[in-house]
């Protein structure tokens, strides 16, 4: 069986596609999966074993200059990849205009959530099947019940199984460099503003850490991020990670003891390895998108209060459960 999944971005709703698709692989041991995503993105997909092909395409870069984007070969060399073949299926698990629109260029029958189910419910226009799925599910859960749905199978209600055991290495020192020592991942990156955890409170957090005995490591996605890192680098046992792509942070957490995020794509990642993680909410609530799996415990401003009523301390004894549970 032959499906395309059209799931564009971003990183933790692309992450939360992939338990879906276990449910699909172990109901449907014949299924192959092409997968349509945001280039940004494209690495994710291809760490399942339902998937064997991703294609990779760049609306968020294009719609600056779409006109010379449509005239150009990325786009030429997508479109060409969805009419290469017939789909037994075609799904479009994101549920917006762009993703629909995505899905029609394909060949085979359409899937999707119904007008009041998906999050732009224009785009079920575009679906041959509409399906009704509760939006006071988490997404993890609407994205199984959609696919269950789709492909005709019932909807396991187990923990979710993103399909990455074994596939991902755990990072190893270079040769001749001693092992760091018990280490934790502080994530402390968002584009959003409103997600960001005071930098003081991480500093504050990190000498907890260290005077714990853990080293902490600190990546970075853009060029603010790696200056905050810097800036909290100064004591010793913290250290700025190298520039990395999602696989090589994947692989520290695989090294890693342990993790705080804020609400964020790493976040996901880290709940999706099964690593021990804190995450920090503010501005939303976890129940519908928040991080899912082993050892994860979600903290929450009260309504109305900012990131950074959650004290340190708070923060420190959430994570030395998670890592005492985790044993």
């Amino acid at each position: 069986m032959r499906v395309l999944v059209v799931k564009l971005s971003s990183c933790g709703d692309v992450l939360h596609t992939l338990p879906a698709l276990s449910d699909a692989l172990a109901a449907r041991p014949d299924i192959a999966c092409d997968w349509v995503v945001e280039e940004a993105f494209a690495e994710i997909p291809a760490w399942h074993p339902a998937v064997h092909r991703v294609i990779p395409v760049a609306l968020r870069r294009w719609r600056r200059q779409p006109l010379r984007a449509l005239r150009g070969p990325q786009w030429r060399r997508a479109r060409r990849a969805l009419a290469a073949r017939a789909y037994d299926a075609v799904i479009d698990a994101q549920g917006l205009l762009k993703s629909a629109l995505i899905a029609r260029l394909a060949h085979g029958p359409r899937y999707g959530m119904d007008r009041r189910s998906a999050r732009e419910g224009v785009a079920a226009l575009a679906y041959q099947q509409r399906m009704p799925v509760p939006r006071e599910l988490h997404a993890i859960d609407r994205l199984r019940l959609l696919f269950a749905r789709a492909l005709g199978y019932a909807a396991p209600q187990g923990a979710p199984d993103y399909g990455l055991d074994g596939r991902l290495p755990a990072w190893r020192p270079p040769p001749g460099t001693p092992p760091p020592g018990a280490s934790l991942l502080f994530l402390h990156g968002s584009a959003q503003p409103r997600k960001l955890w005071p930098e003081a409170h991480w500093a504050e957090l990190a000498r907890l850490a260290c005077d714990a005995g853990y080293r902490v490591w600190l990546p970075f996605g853009d060029s603010a991020e790696q200056r905050r890192a810097a800036r909290l680098a100064t004591r010793p046992g913290v250290e700025v990670l190298p520039a990395t792509d999602l696989r090589g942070l994947a692989a520290r957490m695989r090294a890693a003891a342990g993790a705080v995020a804020v609400d964020t794509g790493p976040g996901h990642l880290a709940a999706a390895l099964g690593l021990p993680c804190v995450s920090l909410y503010g501005p939303t609530r976890p129940q519908l998108c928040g991080t899912r799996g082993s050892h994860q415990a979600q903290l929450c401003a009260a309504p109305g209060a900012a990131l950074s009523a959650l004290s340190p301390r708070q923060v420190w004894s959430a994570l030395q459960a998670q890592l005492a549970g985790a044993g």
